[in-house]
């Protein structure tokens, strides 16, 4: 099976590094969540997992191999890329959407194949979209937008899957509804998954392997249980968090109550209360 792998990799824009000298292994078979704040670099990192961005230093290997190097639809056909709000032609139905999936697994001599209509049937059913398969979708819903292009993603049927937050829009039913998809592409079909996640308990709820980012750069990597600690939250988040055992799935839970200055703000006020009671 497929495995990604950074190395002292750079990335940017027109300005500074964005992801700077990073280094990270995603192991074959795994699900992976990236968390950090905004404008830490996440979605940079995830566009040059996905061959989108050019490193200005370092290098993404697939499977042993700089991904740079190798040919597009080679790499087409082992990742699919799903980006923050991706955009379609005017007109396009959700069908039509999720058939370009298909794209990379056709030739020029044999465009649509069985295969390809079985596969799009079974990923519409897969994401509850049958019956919006021939609507257009700039007539749906935030949310069922985004399950559409989730759907054109699965149907590219590769090794691995890098998501960007793919349950923007979302609401809480249809947020487990694909994360437990992605689980079973994941626990089943042996699917390797590398997602941006900002909810901190569904990342700790659904990875084997949390990623932690702050300024362009791992801060820490791991198991849920050994990421998601408070350490953690007040460095990459900057807030003072107590972190208790899920009583139903025994993932870490995060609870916030407060930033870290007004934390600090809010212990040393009820210490001057407490010793002027005394």
């Amino acid at each position: 099976m497929s495995m990604l792998e950074a190395e002292q990799l750079s990335l940017g824009y027109d300005g500074p590094a964005i992801v700077d000298q990073l280094n990270l292994v995603v192991t074959a078979g795994s699900m992976t969540v990236l968390v950090g704040p905004n404008g830490c670099g996440k979605s940079t990192l995830l566009r040059g997992l996905a061959r989108i961005l050019k490193p200005r230093s370092g290098a993404v290997y697939l499977d042993g191999k700089i991904i740079q190097k190798l040919p597009t639809r080679e790499v087409a056909l082992r990742l699919g890329f799903l980006p923050q709000s991706p955009l379609a032609p005017e007109g396009m139905t959700v069908r039509d959407l999720i058939a370009q999936g298909r794209f990379p697994h056709q030739r020029w001599f044999q465009q649509w194949t069985v295969e390809d209509e079985r596969i799009t049937t079974q990923v519409l059913e897969m994401t509850d979209l049958t019956d919006l398969a021939g609507r257009q979708l700039d007539t749906l819903s935030g949310g069922q937008r985004q399950r559409a292009w989730i759907a054109m993603a699965l149907a590219q049927n590769t090794d691995i899957l890098l998501l960007d937050e793919p349950t923007t829009y979302l609401d809480l039913a249809h947020q487990l509804e694909v994360l437990q998809l992605l689980q079973r592409l994941n626990k089943q079909e042996g699917r390797t998954i590398v997602m941006v996640l900002h909810d901190l308990n569904l990342a700790a709820r659904y990875a084997d392997t949390i990623v932690a980012l702050c300024a362009g750069k791992v801060v820490a990597a791991g198991k849920p249980w050994s990421v998601m600690t408070p350490e953690m939250l007040r460095q990459v988040f900057g807030v003072e968090a107590a972190i208790v055992k899920d009583p139903v799935n025994g993932a870490p839970i995060c609870i916030p109550h407060g930033l870290v200055g007004a934390a600090l703000s809010q212990e040393s006020a009820l210490e001057q209360v407490v010793y002027a009671g005394r």
